[in-house]
């Protein structure tokens, strides 16, 4: 009776808050793949290379050189000097700023909370990166999806319709996780000018930008200078457990989301700056081809049995489900030993999958060889 009690009275501390964010369902995915025996893995989010061995000794010199104290809260001086000056070439904002940030998830957290009251709203594209929702959530603010359905195409007529004197800000994504469809430049451009006509903030997502396979990248920054940009190592140097990522926005922004960095991430990890500043010099543009290569090669062998769109840039491959739902879809796949990701785990509908081509030619070919007989022969109770 008493460890009841004190159940419930523990239960009873947790905020209310907590309980507008689920566990990742990613993450649930991940969970079960361990119970999995050698499954085909094509469930993965981030780069199938290693760290470049540049980077790796970069970070092995700077931790043995003593570089494991803080940094200054907006990142070491040299980092944040090759990065502003990449910005002042590109854009030649007269206030833009930037500093490092604890990945691009810090960077995401960081804008959210500086920028967001309770009850604001925040447009984002459906599909959408997990995070979105569940951040704003965080920040006291409420989601506004915009379907992209069945193109993935961001058509601003229906920007402009889901617009209220609550609206807030745009979280754009541009390659796009999950679906890697890469905006146009002429859709781009639109959504950069909607936001400045409405006063609205526009936060551009750039992880994927090193990945573009069929045209140039190009961002809402170019025709909106009060553009908030996180971007970051993770993805273009297969960085993502060493956590580096930057955002740059105008200097008022910075100034505030410094303020909430030093009393939340306080820096990001110190000797990974100085790691990051050897990636920086690096031309890694040898595995954007590669990956272009790995996507011609995934669609390919899919070609003719599923509806695709996207796989323009970032890892992914959206694909809708040839029979059932995409929950059902993938829960055959997994018990045909195929891991991939429900399209639920990013979207409001439950009709698509995600497939990452971030893996060997022949664990895709593995992979696609288990889709063609997916689609060619459902179960029976399909």
């Amino acid at each position: 009776m008493t460890f009841l009690r004190i159940m419930k009275v523990s239960e009873d501390w947790i905020a209310d808050r907590m309980h507008q964010i689920d566990a990742s369902g990613i993450r649930k995915v991940f969970d079960l793949a361990a119970t999995m025996k050698d499954p085909v893995n094509l469930s993965i989010g981030q780069p199938h290379y290693d760290t470049p061995q540049p980077v790796k000794d970069a970070l092995c010199e700077a931790v043995q050189q003593g570089r494991n104290a803080y940094s200054q809260t907006q990142g070491i001086a040299p980092l944040n000097d090759v990065l502003r000056a990449d910005l002042d070439r590109r854009y030649g904002h007269a206030d833009r700023d930037v500093f490092v940030t604890s990945g691009t998830s810090g960077g995401l957290l960081l804008t959210l909370c500086t920028l967001i009251n309770p009850g604001d709203e925040v447009i984002i594209f459906d599909p959408w990166f997990v995070m979105y929702r569940h951040l704003v959530a965080l920040a006291g603010g409420r989601v506004v999806p915009i379907s992209t359905y069945p193109d993935f195409r961001i058509r601003i007529d229906d920007v402009r319709a889901a617009m209220t004197p609550q609206t807030r800000l745009i979280i754009f994504n541009s390659p796009a996780n999950p679906t890697g469809v890469v905006a146009t430049p002429e859709e781009t451009k639109a959504i950069a000018e909607l936001a400045a006509e409405q006063n609205i903030a526009l936060l551009s997502d750039e992880i994927y930008s090193a990945f573009c396979y069929d045209s140039e990248f190009c961002s809402p920054a170019q025709w909106n200078d009060r553009t908030i940009v996180i971007d970051g190592f993770s993805k273009s140097h297969s960085m993502t457990g060493l956590r580096l990522g930057y955002l740059h926005a105008p200097n008022y922004l910075v100034r505030q989301m410094l303020k909430l960095q030093q009393f939340t991430f306080v820096c990001a990890p110190h000797p990974v700056q100085w790691a990051g500043l050897t990636a920086w010099e690096l031309d890694l543009t040898g595995n954007r081809d590669d990956y272009r290569r790995r996507r011609s090669l995934l669609v390919e062998a899919l070609d003719g049995r599923y509806e695709i769109c996207g796989g323009e840039g970032a890892f992914y491959l959206f694909l809708k489900a040839p029979w059932g739902s995409g929950t059902q879809f993938v829960t055959e796949a997994i018990r045909r030993n195929l891991l991939i990701i429900p399209g639920s785990v990013f979207s409001a509908q439950d009709s698509h999958f995600r497939v990452s081509f971030a893996a060997e030619d022949s664990v895709l070919l593995k992979g696609a060889k288990i889709l063609r007989d997916l689609a060619d022969h459902p179960p029976t109770t399909a």
